[in-house]
């Protein structure tokens, strides 16, 4: 009679084959359903990310002017911010430590002066093509839509 119980108990105790494929299939539906999601929201950040920087890349360039009297040009560019290879004598940077971020695809921010949207300078990011004057562009003329 132990024999039995012991058997009994062993069965009761272990998965069967049906049970595990159940368990996978459900797992199996949840990741379709949730990772699509979350890799979504990885473009997102990214979108995120590229709209602060350039939102406090002009409040910084905003800064330069108001101690240099002028935006840097095109050729100083935004490494302006970070030393003063014009020798400008009212410059006080950095206005930014280290170096200017890059966006969030791995390419510098983009910068010229006159703007040509609209603004006196254009600070952008080409996007995830990496190429500029495309649709995917992110900059300081589209920053509230």
């Amino acid at each position: 009679m132990s024999n039995l119980r012991g058997s009994s108990l062993r069965r009761d105790a272990a998965f069967t084959l049906i049970e595990l494929l159940v368990v996978i299939i459900i797992l199996a539906i949840l990741a379709a359903v949730v990772i699509p999601r979350v890799i979504g929201r990885t473009e997102d950040a990214r979108f995120a990310k590229a709209t602060a920087d350039i939102s406090t890349i002009d409040g910084v360039l905003e800064h330069y002017k108001l101690d240099t009297g002028s935006y840097p040009s095109t050729d100083e560019g935004l490494q302006a911010l970070v030393t003063n290879s014009a020798n400008n004598e009212r410059w006080n940077g950095p206005y930014i430590k280290n170096q200017v971020p890059m966006d969030p695809w791995g390419n510098p921010y983009l910068y010229r002066m006159p703007g040509e949207n609209g603004l006196d300078y254009d600070i952008y990011s080409a996007g995830p093509d990496k190429q500029p004057g495309t649709q995917d562009d992110i900059g300081n003329w589209n920053l509230q839509q």
